[in-house]
């Protein structure tokens, strides 16, 4: 993976610039791009480090969003999980979830759960029909109330009327999925660069269309202009920030933002099932079996403010505990128990409601013409599973903006890079079995995470003895972190340990870890002894667990 800023071009012009390095951003320069556009993509910091990699970590059909008649939002959902399973076998994977019924709640009555889950399940009618039976979803189940509780414990006896058993997906790794589309729009000749900040915008002189952007690269302090016939705004939260540096009046419809958190603590449940559960409020909150721990969440609350200023504080977390302990039996979470925590901003559409919690999750494509701004598009709102959607429905957009035909979409039908994996358990098996000189639980870890690259980490770690040492109880190693720095675009410490490897995301691995990972990578980035020790002073101070 090469920088485009590193090398770019001065002449010649794109069909489309993507801004914003999401996974909105991601989904859609590899759509056009596979569909025959020549795209560039702009980030300005790292690929999904903000609103993509705050996720829940799931990818679902969005149950709760019947309660507000979406019926088309839960249909396209429950047939993008379909398709996520099918172009990333190594990432998205069937998950149990189990939620309880209790009298005195309305919203977990179980008879309103039982209609909610067979339209559910009518709704997802084409869930069996996966390239892998390993990925077949079944339908929803009952359980008594001695069986839900031997499920999972954790569950409050009082007044409990047994629970529903159903089946979403698990996203393991989101910024990792999130690359392997970004590896799959370069796969397609799309132009990427991370670190590069839109600054302003390029406009024809005699009629005021938009013609590109000026971009500010923040590795080597350089400023470039880039032209592309049509420029896509995919800044998420930043989205209405992109628009004022057009220095027109925009739309009347200003973007809101939803803070959510989440919470990583020692393994709280059993690893069989998600866990959700109504709150005293009236919200949702869920514990998820994660990579031997329990992954809480979440939090849904408006924020008001600049985005560039958010971070997750000490009451956000106390808070999320304070109704995690109210909704579940016997778990008495202390702020102390935290091993790590992060957050992020959804946006969220002005109009769609007041109260953020029950705010839509669909998206908006809006067409910035109706302002004035000929060339430019504003994707605003949308989640995780319908990613990919939206970036086909955004290229469509695009043949009446570019004037000519594109090609059919092949994303819901091709294998994202690296996912190319026909049988996911015969492939898990194959791994296992060539590389039993490493620790079996490095072994399962890598093949999920990096698919069929796999094979290049751990014959970089057999080249090198020393990159194979262990960095934490997880699977991680050594190799991992050059990697990143040789193929997969990470410039920091912190891309490395958080979103091209797990050695962080568990919470903050240590001084001596991280200094041995960044004086590993330190040759191939050029970091010197000060700049090795600014990686690991700013990573450290990036993991914290806040104290305010």
């Amino acid at each position: 993976m090469k920088r485009y800023i590193d090398h770019i071009r001065p002449e010649g012009e794109f069909d489309v610039i993507v801004i914003g390095g999401g996974i909105s951003g991601a989904a859609l320069a590899y759509e056009a791009a596979s569909r025959g556009l020549r795209v560039v993509l702009f980030e300005k910091g790292d690929f999904s480090e903000a609103t993509s990699a705050a996720s829940s970590k799931l990818i679902h059909g969005g149950l709760r969003y019947l309660s507000n008649l979406e019926y088309g939002l839960v249909r396209e959902s429950l047939r993008e999980r379909r398709t996520m399973e099918n172009i990333a076998p190594n990432f998205v994977y069937p998950c149990p979830m189990l939620f309880p019924h209790y009298r005195s709640q309305i919203k977990s009555n179980k008879w309103l759960l039982k209609i909610g889950l067979t339209l559910y399940d009518l709704l997802a009618f084409d869930k069996g029909r996966t390239w892998d039976a390993a990925k077949k979803i079944p339908n929803h189940t009952t359980l008594a109330p001695d069986a839900a509780l031997q499920r999972q414990p954790v569950l409050k006896r009082e007044g409990l009327t047994g629970a529903s058993l159903f089946y979403d997906c698990l996203n393991i790794f989101p910024e990792r999925l999130a690359l392997a589309f970004i590896k799959s729009a370069m796969a397609h000749g799309a132009e990427i660069a991370n670190y590069a900040r839109v600054i302003g915008f390029l406009f024809d002189k005699k009629n005021g269309t938009v013609k590109g952007v000026t971009v500010k690269d923040r590795i080597h302090d350089m400023v470039h202009e880039v032209r592309a016939a049509v420029t896509v705004n995919c800044a998420g939260p930043w989205a209405d920030s992109v628009l004022a540096m057009t220095g027109r009046q925009t739309s009347d419809r200003p973007l809101k933002r939803s803070e959510g958190i989440h919470i990583i603590t020692k393994p709280l449940i059993e690893d069989n099932a998600v866990v959700s559960a109504i709150t005293p409020n009236g919200r949702h909150c869920f514990l998820i079996p994660w990579r031997g721990h329990t992954l809480i969440g979440t939090t849904d609350k408006a924020y008001h403010g600049d985005p560039d200023d958010y971070r997750v504080t000490r009451a956000s977390i106390e808070a999320l505990i304070a109704e995690v302990n109210a909704s579940f039996s016997g778990l008495s979470i202390a702020y102390e128990d935290v091993q790590h925590c992060y957050g992020g901003l959804r946006p969220l559409v002005e109009d769609q409601t007041e109260e953020t919690y029950t705010s839509s999750r669909k998206y908006e494509i809006y067409d910035n013409a109706r302002d004035g701004l000929n060339g430019l598009l504003t994707v605003e709102g949308g989640k995780w599973t319908t990613s990919r959607h939206l970036a086909e429905n955004v290229v469509d957009r695009l043949k009446d903006k570019l004037n000519r035909p594109i090609r059919p979409s092949l994303s819901n039908r091709t294998y994202l890079a690296g996912s190319e994996i026909k049988d996911i358990t015969a492939f898990m098996a194959r791994v296992k079995t060539e590389y039993d000189d490493f620790p079996e639980d490095t072994r399962i870890y890598l093949a999920k995470i990096y698919g069929t690259a796999v094979d290049d980490v751990l014959a970089l770690a057999r080249e090198h003895p020393s990159l194979a040492d262990p960095l934490n109880d997880a699977g991680d190693i050594l190799a991992q972190a050059v990697y990143a720095a040789r193929h997969e675009m990470a410039l920091t410490l912190k891309d490395i340990v958080l979103r091209r490897t797990g050695i962080a995301t568990l919470g903050s691995p240590g001084e001596a870890v991280l200094r041995k990972v960044a004086e590993t990578v330190a040759g191939d980035l050029g970091w010197d002894e000060n700049r090795i020790n600014r990686e690991v002073e700013a990573t450290l101070a990036d993991l914290q667990i806040p104290v305010d």
